[in-house]
């Protein structure tokens, strides 16, 4: 391989690494102007507009709407958080009543073993969920520093997204004169491939989003529907929860359906355990065996290359290789396919 494309190919790496973490708000905005050029093609073509104002207009619209849909499934995730946190300390003490009832005199601790040992036992579990209970109490009151810790990022948050919005006007404004300046940087003879690389690019980025919301759509469906089947209370504001911690790999669903069992079968709610559960199996085996079947579908990339490279990509840098990696397969592609690397290895 010529040190040329090796050196093209590793500058590239970085470039996208940087773009994805220091650069986001802008790789964000110049893959959303992307989207949306269908649609402003169309307003210059049969609007008869200028690009400036079918941009502008785009922009607008696409900001509007998203806007819209925040706040109103904001506000409805807002008022069920608020009304559960509101009941958490109510539930918390009928859990802690259940089990002390459970313990003593007559519970099933003393049916179950001699008196001298239920003793023993119930002492060490009271004292156990004495600390349990302490320790939700604490976390509980600290409500406000965590309220205050958070209203300290929305500063970055704000800024973030006023650096996104702006960017994207400037950018979809001048996609075309982005576009004509990097390829101005290669020779005319390489321009055709840069061209069936950027195109190849495009087509399989896009795709792996479309992907990605693909599956957060049905994992919220699924959890969504699950939720109401065993009539659990929140369902909205829970499922939001499930597939947000659902990216974390660290986490899982398992960190919010899995104690909410445990608490459900404690309280004496089988159904509603055993329901939970089989929720939380249903859900992994789902986004286990789906993610590298629809991703790989997305972006004409093999399943088993999804799955390493997410793998992969996830051990050496963390939650940003979940996105990283299946980029970095599909640029490999890409440069393949335009016939600037000349390699026979299949992935």
């Amino acid at each position: 391989m010529p040190t040329k494309t090796i050196v093209f190919i590793i500058v590239s790496i970085v470039l996208l690494y940087g773009l994805f973490t220091v650069g986001f708000p802008f790789l964000l905005a110049l893959v959303t102007a992307i989207l949306m050029e269908p649609l402003v093609k169309w307003m210059i073509r049969y609007l008869r507009f200028s690009r400036l104002i079918s941009a502008s207009v785009a922009c607008s619209l696409l900001i509007a709407v998203i806007a819209g849909l925040f706040f109103l499934l904001g506000r409805k995730v807002y008022l069920e958080f608020v009304e559960f946190i509101g009941k958490l300390p109510v539930l918390l003490n009928e859990a802690d009543h259940f089990v002390r009832e459970a313990l003593t005199g007559k519970g099933i601790l003393y049916r179950s073993f001699p008196e001298e040992w239920a003793g023993y036992i119930q002492s060490g579990l009271i004292q156990g969920m004495d600390a349990i209970t302490d320790g939700l109490n604490r976390i509980l009151t600290s409500a406000y520093g965590i309220g205050l810790n958070v209203a300290k990022t929305l500063p970055n948050f704000f800024i973030l997204i006023v650096v996104f919005i702006i960017a994207l006007y400037l950018i979809s404004i001048g996609l075309e004169q982005i576009k004509n300046s990097f390829l101005a940087l290669f020779s005319e003879e390489s321009r055709g491939k840069i061209n069936v690389v950027l195109d190849h690019l495009r087509v399989a980025i896009i795709g792996f989003l479309k992907a990605q919301l693909i599956l957060s759509l049905l994992t919220y469906a699924i959890t969504l529907v699950g939720l109401i089947i065993i009539g659990a209370q929140y369902p909205l504001a829970v499922a939001l929860l499930v597939i947000i911690v659902d990216l974390l790999p660290i986490l899982g669903t398992g960190s919010v359906l899995v104690p909410w069992a445990v608490y459900s079968f404690i309280q004496g709610d089988v159904f509603m355990a055993v329901g939970l559960v089989v929720l939380f199996l249903v859900i992994t085996v789902f986004r286990r065996i789906a993610e590298p079947k629809i991703v790989g579908d997305a972006v004409g990339i093999g399943a088993l290359s999804v799955l390493a490279s997410l793998y992969i990509g996830f051990k050496l840098i963390g939650v940003t290789g979940l996105f990283l990696g299946p980029i970095v397969v599909i640029f490999f592609h890409a440069l393949k396919k335009a016939g600037v690397l000349k390699l026979n290895i299949q992935v």
